[in-house]
């Protein structure tokens, strides 16, 4: 047998009902020898016992805690237990194409990079509408302040509009639905972040490996794509409305803010808590559009809705987000393996 290169790591991202067709379009779809570690924070019955045979059937590592995680506290959960040359971090809402993770490790060889993103798509595969393909990310110096710069390259652009111009490069920014990260990186510069809660562990990640002079690849001919909500399920509720608290949000802006010296008023990081609470309330947008016409649905979430779920989210994930930071992701139980 081949001893495999890469140690694959699947976390939460913000539910549970997509994990079994994320899991399958794994497997369907990779054919590299690859070791798997699966940690799974506080999924519903239904979802625990599947992957329990799961890692079982096939012989994955499994990892589980009875409480909820961040997605930064799973990832660490696994560091201890990646012993391959590279690690792959996926989320647990990515499907996957054919040959994604060989060109991934392809990249990685041929270049020397520290971190390799593939071509991000965003929904349906057969869609082929690009969610990210590299990006800018940098700190630059505006009239004596500090501000940070972050823009995702052909959002929302059908690829056949710029295939021409997607090639293997250097970039600034990958995206963390799936990524591909030496392992000698974490003996450089530590764990991830925990307390990046919900947002910012992509940049702080790529700012600290360009920080130490090393490289981050954009490879477009890796292709995974990330399947957001909706459809939810209810058991989706409760970690969804948890991972984009407002008390989760503000503490990894705050987080990134103060970690590379970022002033208050910085007009990226502000304008990026208004697109998480946008995306917390989307549950309620798409709930009511199905019921109401387009143009009271709008009137009634911006006048009505919008405003009631943010007070209500405030006041119900507070306590909870003081104490998922406090449990730091204890394992409570596992599944041991073959790989």
């Amino acid at each position: 047998m081949i001893e495999p290169e890469a140690t694959l790591v699947i976390v939460p991202r913000e539910r549970f009902s997509y994990t079994e067709r994320s899991l399958e379009s794994l497997y369907e779809n990779t054919t590299t020898p690859f070791k798997l570690i699966y940690v799974d924070g506080n999924s519903p019955n239904r979802t625990k016992r599947y992957l329990e045979n799961q890692a079982k059937e096939k012989g994955f590592r499994l990892i589980r805690t009875e409480h909820f995680l961040a997605p930064n506290q799973a990832r660490n959960l696994a560091l201890p237990e990646i012993h391959t040359k590279y690690a792959v971090f996926v989320d647990n809402d990515v499907v996957f194409t054919p040959g994604w993770l060989d060109r991934l490790l392809q990249c990685a060889e041929e270049t020397g990079a520290w971190v390799v993103g593939p071509l991000y798509y965003h929904g349906k595969l057969e869609n082929e509408i690009i969610h990210h393909a590299g990006g800018l990310l940098h700190i630059r110096e505006d009239k004596g302040k500090r501000r940070f710069i972050e823009k995702h390259r052909f959002l929302g652009k059908p690829v056949d509009k710029v295939r021409s111009e997607l090639r293997r490069e250097e970039t600034e920014l990958i995206e963390f639905h799936c990524f591909l990260v030496r392992s000698e990186v974490f003996e450089q510069i530590g764990q991830f972040d925990e307390k990046l809660m919900s947002t910012g562990e992509e940049w702080d990640l790529c700012l600290e490996v360009r920080e130490r002079g090393k490289t981050v690849y954009f490879e477009p001919n890796s292709i995974i794509s990330y399947v957001p909500p909706p459809p939810f399920a209810w058991s989706d509720l409760p970690f969804f409305l948890l991972r984009w608290s407002d008390a989760w949000n503000l503490q990894s802006l705050n987080r990134f803010r103060e970690k590379w010296n970022l002033p208050e008023d910085d007009p990226g990081l502000k304008g990026h808590y208004k697109w998480l609470n946008r995306h917390r309330q989307r549950v309620i947008r798409e709930s009511i559009r199905r019921v109401f016409p387009i143009k009271r649905a709008s009137w009634m979430n911006e006048n009505i809705l919008k405003p009631v779920e943010q007070q209500l989210n405030k006041l119900l994930f507070s306590k909870l987000s003081n104490k998922s930071q406090n449990q730091k992701g204890e394992t409570v139980n596992t599944v041991g393996s073959k790989s």
